[in-house]
């Protein structure tokens, strides 16, 4: 009887642990290390662009202790939603695909895999599409870009000053990826910055019509280096165009990451989002099952926007300790990357603007975004990914069909 009653007991106890557990589970929370991530990715290491994400993942996952899986090379095509089905019936609780064209095969996964939350980088439509388990993610860069930008003005006042170019000659060249308002956000914030430094400055930007051709990114600097242009950056993903201004002798500011190991005579430092802190805290709320923001914005204080150590020998002297001082003033909303004091529309201030932020098929202006006398990109209440899509004076654009 005793040895009947001791095992009825030991039932009851072990039916208590699995009550336990279930409630647990019925919560939402995860023991720590039980989160399973998986990874869509445009390209591979190869790609800087790519590369910079890879290193933030495995960063996150390492730190947290959590399982991951890699899929790289995956097309913005149906290919990214049988990526996202696979990663999903492995076990991931979270998917995270990294490219703008992976959006809508994503949200296609996450209406058919409900118990699985879905994270995407630089897309457009989680606080439309009202998904419980779709977010968007992307980080302040213009304010990165803008520091860059600081350093290629400096770059531009000593190339004057050493009589190796005059003041209508500071022409800056920029190689990007498509006429998106991400692209458009980018290179203005950094001619915005160039020319808080040097007055005269201009630019003039080529396309490409891909994230990643090393052989059009090339070309593209070889092209803007012949048309007159006397320092190049970038919005594209390979080492192309570094290697060209190497080539040539030009100086070259980059982005996603350091490019001295290509361009040591003529790097001159570089932005990139620092995506770990993003990882980190989905990460963290599924295992606390909270709830994942549907629009985060990584900032510097987030540790979400970073400048790589500037280079050897390109750099102007004091362009490290201006890189700090003007980082300062935008971390104090001293100083705003796009303050409309600074800039023009064909020759007109811009006092108002309806920016296209719930991205219709029409492009039709939805949100004004002139607030306090700048236009507030990226902003709370609005979304992550960038909607400043106006051309200001002073930039040229050229292969406008991409």
């Amino acid at each position: 009887m005793k040895k009947l009653i001791s095992v009825i007991i030991a039932c009851l106890m072990a039916f208590s642990l699995l009550a336990c557990d279930s409630a647990s589970a019925n919560n939402g929370t995860k023991a720590e290390g039980k989160v399973k991530v998986g990874f869509i990715f445009l390209h591979d290491e190869n790609s800087t662009y790519d590369l910079n994400f890879i290193n933030g993942a495995k960063d996150a996952c390492s730190k947290l202790g959590v399982e991951y899986v890699l899929k790289t090379n995956i097309p913005e095509g149906q290919e990214c939603y049988e990526a996202a089905c696979e990663l999903a019936d492995a076990g991931c609780d979270i998917v995270f695909a990294d490219s703008f064209g992976h959006e809508d095969y994503l949200i296609e996964a996450a209406k058919e895999y409900k118990d699985v939350q879905f994270c995407h980088a630089t897309g457009t439509k989680a606080h439309t599409e009202n998904l419980p388990n779709y977010h968007n993610a992307f980080a302040s860069i213009y304010e990165g870009r803008y520091l860059a930008g600081v350093a290629a003005g400096l770059k531009l006042n000593e190339m004057i000053a050493n009589g190796e170019i005059t003041e209508d000659q500071a022409k800056i060249g920029y190689v990007g990826a498509y006429t998106y308002a991400e692209v458009i956000s980018g290179y203005t914030s950094f001619f915005l910055g160039a020319r808080s430094i040097c007055p005269s400055a201009t630019m003039e930007v080529t396309f490409t019509g891909s994230w990643y051709d090393e052989t059009a990114e090339k070309e593209g600097a070889t092209k803007l280096i012949n048309n007159g242009c006397v320092l190049i950056s970038q919005h594209a993903d390979s080492m192309g165009a570094p290697t060209a201004c190497e080539n040539a002798g030009v100086p070259n500011i980059s982005y996603n990451g350091s490019t001295e190991s290509v361009a040591p005579n003529t790097f001159i430092v570089s932005s990139r989002i620092n995506w770990a802190p993003y990882f980190e805290e989905i990460i963290k709320d599924v295992q606390e099952g909270k709830a994942i923001p549907v629009d985060y914005t990584g900032t510097m204080e987030t540790g979400s926007v970073v400048l790589t150590e500037v280079g050897k020998l390109a750099p102007a002297a004091g362009t490290q300790a201006e890189i700090d001082k003007v980082k300062a003033e935008l971390q104090a909303g001293t100083r705003k990357v796009f303050d409309t004091t600074t800039f023009t529309v064909g020759g007109q201030a811009v006092t108002s603007y309806m920016a296209d932020v719930d991205s219709d098929a029409a492009y039709e202006g939805d949100h004004e975004v002139i607030v306090n006398g700048a236009f507030a990109e990226s902003a709370d209440g609005f979304r992550s990914a960038p909607y400043f899509d106006l051309r200001i004076d002073g930039i040229t654009l050229l292969d406008e069909q991409y």
